[in-house]
């Protein structure tokens, strides 16, 4: 009896994306600018792995990212792996291999696609494309200011104003202390509290105040009117007189100042500001759309000092920040900031008659002049041809025809204007 055959379906993975020209169009202008802003500043790019032993993401990056996350699996080896969910162990693992021969600072960037098996919804995806830029070898104030231009630049080279964003800066040693000193909490209740700082802006105000009575509601009111009072402030000045000389404070100050100087001015202090992985070491920022259709988290970056070391190097200072291709698509989209497509192809060749042979011979001319060319090869009628170029958006159309010699017509499609050309004339003219 013959098997009957499903039939497969055509939609793609869940939590991930079919690209479409129009919709590769995007991405590429999207990751244009972003080779254009930060080799501006003088970083190199590199590649990694897909794959990554699983032990790498273990280390540091958070159980809830191992145990949650990422695609996982034993190879035929034998040995536990997964598809990177981030890049940043993968580019600690790099520099700590060739650690003596890296020239420091190293300024290293990367585009590249990952996976992570968490719940799809907008502008969050299982597999999604992300721009990562890291500093290694400078612990200075002014590498992390660098790492938050570099930020801010991608974002106006978008097309983006001053009031579409804002950049919201913390310091996780300002938060160690807070935890440790201000609140004297043990190292359970800092875990928790940190935690519920880092959610947030995910949950309600409600919500937040009974989490926040769940921790201390052992310890006394006297806590939450300490933490209250660190939310209320709305500036360093506003902090309490027992934050003003914390440990980290002053590079927020410093980082805030240089900022300004810049012409930067809308980056703002945030105490509650975490960064959920927990390599983070030091200065912590995420950027924000100020949009009412997309008012949300767009991507984030800081310091992480300690990566490095466990990878059996002598360890190094970095810094780093990682956009996310389609939180920046839903960014543009809602402000009108898409560019218009445009195809690849500069002209389509269209077949008159039999003169497939002459229009062979014209296609390859002026590919090797540096022309993207389209040839139609179907032999079909001159109408339906002609129907396919304008479809493809293609700009120019070029007729071969089997009575054409040395000239051929060009027609530009946008003001349908038509001109006789050799094809030297039409290379010079694209030369031009």
């Amino acid at each position: 009896m013959k098997a009957i055959m499903s039939t497969l379906s055509s939609q793609p993975y869940k939590g991930t994306r079919d690209y479409y020209p129009a919709d590769k169009h995007l991405q590429n202008y999207i990751f244009g600018v972003w080779r254009k802003v930060v080799e501006s500043f003088g970083y190199e790019e590199y590649g990694a792995p897909l794959l990554e032993p699983i032990d790498v993401y273990a280390a540091k990056s958070g159980q809830e990212l191992v145990n949650e996350q990422t695609y996982s699996f034993t190879d035929r080896g034998g040995r536990a792996v997964a598809i990177r969910p981030e890049m940043t162990p993968s580019i600690s693992r790099m520099v700590a291999a060739r650690r003596q021969e890296l020239a420091y600072p190293a300024r290293l960037y990367s585009i590249a696609n990952f996976m992570r098996y968490e719940r799809p919804q907008r502008g969050r995806e299982r597999e999604f494309w992300q721009l990562n830029v890291d500093l290694f070898g400078a612990d200075s104030i002014q590498a992390d200011t660098e790492i938050i231009m570099i930020a801010d630049r991608i974002l106006r080279e978008l097309g983006a104003n001053d009031g579409d964003f804002i950049i919201r800066l913390n310091n996780r040693h300002f938060i160690r202390y807070v935890t440790t000193q201000y609140l004297g909490l043990d190292e359970v209740q800092s875990q928790q509290l940190i935690k519920l700082f880092d959610r947030r802006n995910k949950i309600t105000e409600s919500d937040f105040d009974d989490q926040l009575n769940l921790i201390f509601e052992e310890t006394g009111g006297d806590y939450i009117t300490k933490v209250k009072a660190l939310l209320d402030a709305n500036s360093l000045e506003d902090l309490p007189d027992g934050l003003q000389q914390s440990e980290g404070l002053t590079s927020v100050r410093q980082i805030l100042e240089v900022l300004a100087q810049q012409g930067i001015n809308n980056v703002v202090f945030d105490p509650t500001l975490m960064r959920g992985l927990d390599y983070y070491t030091g200065t912590v920022f995420e950027v924000f759309d100020t949009h009412p259709d997309n008012n949300r988290s767009l991507f984030g970056g800081g310091r992480y000092d300690g990566l490095v070391g466990m990878f059996g190097a002598e360890p190094i200072s970095a810094v780093g920040v990682a956009p996310g291709a389609t939180m920046l698509e839903n960014f543009l989209t809602v402000r009108g900031l898409n560019p218009a497509y445009t195809s690849s192809t500069d002209i389509y060749v269209v077949v008159i008659g039999e003169a497939e042979a002459k229009a062979l011979t014209v296609a390859n001319q002026l590919r090797d002049g540096g022309v993207n060319v389209e040839l139609d090869v179907t032999m079909r009628k001159f109408d339906k041809q002609l129907k396919t170029a304008l479809k493809k958006q293609v700009p120019y159309i070029l007729f071969v025809g089997s009575k054409d010699n040395d000239e051929f017509t060009l027609k530009k499609v946008d003001d349908e204007s038509e001109h006789r050309l050799s094809v030297d004339d039409i290379l010079r003219q694209f030369a031009s």
